[in-house]
Protein backbone atom coordinates (compact mmCIF):
# COMPACT_ATOMS: atom_id res chain seq x y z
CA UNK A 1 0.00 0.00 0.00
CA UNK A 2 1.41 3.39 -1.05
CA UNK A 3 1.16 5.32 2.25
CA UNK A 4 2.92 8.51 1.02
CA UNK A 5 0.45 8.73 -1.86
CA UNK A 6 -2.51 8.14 0.46
CA UNK A 7 -1.32 10.92 2.78
CA UNK A 8 -0.95 13.23 -0.19
CA UNK A 9 -4.52 12.40 -1.23
CA UNK A 10 -5.78 13.05 2.30
CA UNK A 11 -4.03 16.43 2.34
CA UNK A 12 -5.84 17.37 -0.88
CA UNK A 13 -9.19 16.09 0.40
CA UNK A 14 -8.92 18.08 3.62
CA UNK A 15 -7.97 21.19 1.65
CA UNK A 16 -11.06 20.76 -0.53
CA UNK A 17 -13.30 20.10 2.49
CA UNK A 18 -12.44 23.51 3.96
CA UNK A 19 -13.74 24.45 7.41
CA UNK A 20 -16.20 21.55 7.50
CA UNK A 21 -13.41 19.00 7.34
CA UNK A 22 -13.82 15.23 7.06
CA UNK A 23 -14.09 12.62 9.79
CA UNK A 24 -12.31 9.29 9.68
CA UNK A 25 -15.40 7.44 8.43
CA UNK A 26 -15.82 9.86 5.51
CA UNK A 27 -12.14 9.52 4.64
CA UNK A 28 -12.38 5.75 4.88
CA UNK A 29 -15.34 5.69 2.49
CA UNK A 30 -13.59 7.92 -0.04
CA UNK A 31 -10.27 6.05 0.13
CA UNK A 32 -11.92 2.62 0.52
CA UNK A 33 -9.87 1.93 3.63
CA UNK A 34 -10.49 0.84 7.20
CA UNK A 35 -11.53 3.84 9.31
CA UNK A 36 -8.78 3.29 11.89
CA UNK A 37 -6.16 3.12 9.14
CA UNK A 38 -7.52 6.37 7.68
CA UNK A 39 -7.18 8.00 11.11
CA UNK A 40 -3.60 6.69 11.46
CA UNK A 41 -2.72 8.19 8.08
CA UNK A 42 -4.13 11.56 9.19
CA UNK A 43 -1.98 11.50 12.32
CA UNK A 44 1.06 10.56 10.22
CA UNK A 45 0.30 13.51 7.93
CA UNK A 46 -0.05 15.76 10.98
CA UNK A 47 3.40 14.69 12.22
CA UNK A 48 4.93 15.11 8.75
CA UNK A 49 3.66 18.69 8.44
CA UNK A 50 4.84 19.58 11.95
CA UNK A 51 8.27 18.00 11.44
CA UNK A 52 8.75 19.84 8.13
CA UNK A 53 7.58 23.11 9.75
CA UNK A 54 5.03 23.59 7.00
CA UNK A 55 2.71 26.60 6.86
CA UNK A 56 -0.36 24.39 7.22
CA UNK A 57 -1.27 21.79 9.79
CA UNK A 58 -3.97 19.19 10.37
CA UNK A 59 -6.28 19.80 13.33
CA UNK A 60 -9.11 17.71 14.75
CA UNK A 61 -12.19 19.78 15.56
CA UNK A 62 -15.47 18.24 16.75
CA UNK A 63 -14.47 14.83 15.43
CA UNK A 64 -13.50 16.09 11.96
CA UNK A 65 -10.05 16.68 10.51
CA UNK A 66 -9.33 19.91 8.67
CA UNK A 67 -6.42 21.97 7.38
CA UNK A 68 -5.40 24.96 9.48
CA UNK A 69 -2.62 27.53 9.34
CA UNK A 70 0.43 27.24 11.55
CA UNK A 71 -0.28 29.33 14.70
CA UNK A 72 3.42 30.28 14.90
CA UNK A 73 2.88 32.35 11.74
CA UNK A 74 -0.13 34.25 13.11
CA UNK A 75 1.64 37.62 13.07
CA UNK A 76 2.20 37.36 9.31
CA UNK A 77 -1.40 36.37 8.64
CA UNK A 78 -2.56 39.38 10.64
CA UNK A 79 -0.21 41.61 8.67
CA UNK A 80 -1.64 40.27 5.40
CA UNK A 81 -5.19 40.85 6.60
CA UNK A 82 -4.46 44.50 7.24
CA UNK A 83 -2.55 45.15 4.01
CA UNK A 84 -4.30 48.15 2.36
CA UNK A 85 -4.33 46.50 -1.06
CA UNK A 86 -6.42 43.68 0.39
CA UNK A 87 -9.07 45.89 1.95
CA UNK A 88 -11.37 45.85 -1.07
CA UNK A 89 -13.76 42.99 -1.73
CA UNK A 90 -13.02 40.92 -4.81
CA UNK A 91 -15.77 40.14 -7.30
CA UNK A 92 -15.86 36.56 -5.98
CA UNK A 93 -16.19 37.78 -2.39
CA UNK A 94 -18.89 40.28 -3.32
CA UNK A 95 -20.88 37.62 -5.17
CA UNK A 96 -20.55 35.28 -2.18
CA UNK A 97 -21.55 38.05 0.22
CA UNK A 98 -24.66 38.85 -1.81
CA UNK A 99 -25.67 35.17 -1.79
CA UNK A 100 -25.24 34.94 1.98
CA UNK A 101 -27.07 38.22 2.53
CA UNK A 102 -30.11 37.24 0.48
CA UNK A 103 -30.24 33.48 1.12
CA UNK A 104 -29.06 33.18 4.74
CA UNK A 105 -28.68 30.94 6.57
CA UNK A 106 -26.84 29.03 3.85
CA UNK A 107 -24.12 26.37 3.60
CA UNK A 108 -20.91 26.53 1.60
CA UNK A 109 -22.19 23.79 -0.70
CA UNK A 110 -25.35 25.77 -1.48
CA UNK A 111 -23.27 28.89 -2.16
CA UNK A 112 -21.11 26.94 -4.59
CA UNK A 113 -24.15 25.48 -6.34
CA UNK A 114 -25.44 29.00 -6.97
CA UNK A 115 -22.07 30.43 -8.05
CA UNK A 116 -21.00 27.34 -9.95
CA UNK A 117 -17.44 27.51 -8.56
CA UNK A 118 -15.56 26.74 -5.35
CA UNK A 119 -16.04 29.49 -2.77
CA UNK A 120 -13.77 28.51 0.14
CA UNK A 121 -11.42 31.46 -0.24
CA UNK A 122 -14.22 33.97 -0.70
CA UNK A 123 -15.96 32.68 2.43
CA UNK A 124 -12.72 32.76 4.45
CA UNK A 125 -12.09 36.33 3.28
CA UNK A 126 -15.57 37.45 4.34
CA UNK A 127 -15.26 35.71 7.72
CA UNK A 128 -11.86 37.36 8.33
CA UNK A 129 -13.43 40.76 7.55
CA UNK A 130 -16.26 39.99 10.01
CA UNK A 131 -18.91 40.39 7.30
CA UNK A 132 -20.26 36.83 7.61
CA UNK A 133 -20.10 34.30 10.42
CA UNK A 134 -21.14 30.80 11.41
CA UNK A 135 -24.74 30.90 12.61
CA UNK A 136 -25.42 27.20 13.16
CA UNK A 137 -25.35 23.79 11.54
CA UNK A 138 -27.66 22.41 8.87
CA UNK A 139 -29.74 19.32 9.61
CA UNK A 140 -28.02 17.33 6.88
CA UNK A 141 -25.33 14.67 6.53
CA UNK A 142 -22.13 15.96 8.11
CA UNK A 143 -23.98 18.89 9.76
CA UNK A 144 -22.46 21.52 7.40
CA UNK A 145 -21.86 25.04 8.68
CA UNK A 146 -24.56 27.63 8.05
CA UNK A 147 -23.38 31.17 7.29
CA UNK A 148 -25.14 34.47 7.85
CA UNK A 149 -24.24 38.15 7.85
CA UNK A 150 -22.91 39.98 10.91
CA UNK A 151 -23.70 43.24 12.66
CA UNK A 152 -20.57 44.65 10.96
CA UNK A 153 -22.21 43.88 7.61
CA UNK A 154 -25.24 45.96 8.57
CA UNK A 155 -23.01 48.74 9.88
CA UNK A 156 -20.88 48.82 6.77
CA UNK A 157 -23.79 48.91 4.33
CA UNK A 158 -25.77 51.31 6.50
CA UNK A 159 -28.71 48.96 7.06
CA UNK A 160 -30.93 48.96 10.16
CA UNK A 161 -31.58 45.23 9.69
CA UNK A 162 -31.32 42.53 7.05
CA UNK A 163 -34.92 43.15 5.91
CA UNK A 164 -33.80 46.57 4.68
CA UNK A 165 -31.81 45.03 1.82
CA UNK A 166 -33.13 46.20 -1.56
CA UNK A 167 -35.37 43.57 -3.11
CA UNK A 168 -34.23 42.13 -6.46
CA UNK A 169 -36.74 41.44 -9.21
CA UNK A 170 -38.24 37.99 -9.62
CA UNK A 171 -35.87 36.66 -12.30
CA UNK A 172 -33.82 33.52 -12.85
CA UNK A 173 -30.96 32.62 -10.51
CA UNK A 174 -28.14 34.01 -12.66
CA UNK A 175 -29.88 37.34 -13.20
CA UNK A 176 -30.90 37.55 -9.54
CA UNK A 177 -27.30 36.96 -8.41
CA UNK A 178 -26.01 39.59 -10.81
CA UNK A 179 -28.61 42.11 -9.62
CA UNK A 180 -28.01 41.38 -5.93
CA UNK A 181 -24.26 41.75 -6.42
CA UNK A 182 -24.72 45.01 -8.31
CA UNK A 183 -26.92 46.44 -5.56
CA UNK A 184 -24.29 45.67 -2.92
CA UNK A 185 -21.59 47.07 -5.21
CA UNK A 186 -23.55 50.32 -5.52
CA UNK A 187 -23.83 50.53 -1.76
CA UNK A 188 -20.07 50.00 -1.54
CA UNK A 189 -19.61 52.94 -3.89
CA UNK A 190 -21.74 55.14 -1.65
CA UNK A 191 -19.38 54.63 1.25
CA UNK A 192 -16.09 56.51 1.67
CA UNK A 193 -14.65 54.17 4.31
CA UNK A 194 -12.97 50.80 3.79
CA UNK A 195 -13.87 47.33 4.98
CA UNK A 196 -10.90 47.45 7.35
CA UNK A 197 -12.58 49.89 9.70
CA UNK A 198 -14.84 47.08 10.82
CA UNK A 199 -11.96 44.75 11.67
CA UNK A 200 -10.96 45.54 15.27
CA UNK A 201 -7.30 46.51 15.63
CA UNK A 202 -6.58 43.66 18.03
CA UNK A 203 -8.02 41.12 15.60
CA UNK A 204 -10.88 40.14 17.91
CA UNK A 205 -14.57 40.54 17.27
CA UNK A 206 -16.42 42.79 19.61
Amino acid sequence: MDYPKLKSIIEGLLFMAGDEGLNKRQLADILELDADLAADLVYDLHRDLAREQRGVQVAEVAGAYRMTTNPEHAAYFERMAYTPTRSQLSQAALETLSIVAYRQPITRIDIEEIRGVKSDRAIQSLVSKDLIEEVGRAEAIGRPILYGTTKSFLDYFGLPNIKALPEPKQVDIDEALEEQTQMLFERLGERQTTIDEFIPVNGNKE
